[in-house]
């Protein structure tokens, strides 16, 4: 009787875990032992990172907008405090584009800001 290796499927198999490993250094890209460890500690870091990437990009946005504010006479905290008084409904993202691509019209939102905080 013929002996079965499933060598399609098993081929397929590994190629696509080799295709993954592609770029990796050393025998962790062409050895299918250490690409299946390297892969996995890849994929699960990957994971982890896109979560941590919302997080960083928040904080870039913050840092940017307190300069801006900064610029301005306001702290980050008292400007975000007086737009929300406001009832100004503008994200973080947008705020720190408009003040990197168009300071003037960050001045006119911390304008609204003072104002806000003033009548409060």
């Amino acid at each position: 009787m013929v002996r079965v290796t499933c060598a399609v499927s098993s081929r397929r198999k590994r190629k696509k875990l080799l295709k993954k490993a592609k770029g990796f250094f050393g025998d962790r890209k062409n050895h299918i032992r250490q690409s299946k460890n390297a892969v996995m500690s890849a994929m699960a870091f990957h994971y982890k990172h896109r979560k941590q990437r919302k997080s960083e990009f928040r904080q870039l946005w913050i840092i940017r907008i307190g300069v801006a504010a900064k610029m301005n006479g306001l702290s980050y905290s008292r400007l975000i405090n007086g737009l929300q008084k406001a009832g100004c409904l503008i994200n973080r993202k947008m705020l720190a584009d408009l003040a990197i691509h168009d300071p003037s019209a960050f001045t006119a939102f911390a304008d609204t800001a003072k104002k806000a905080l003033v009548a409060a």
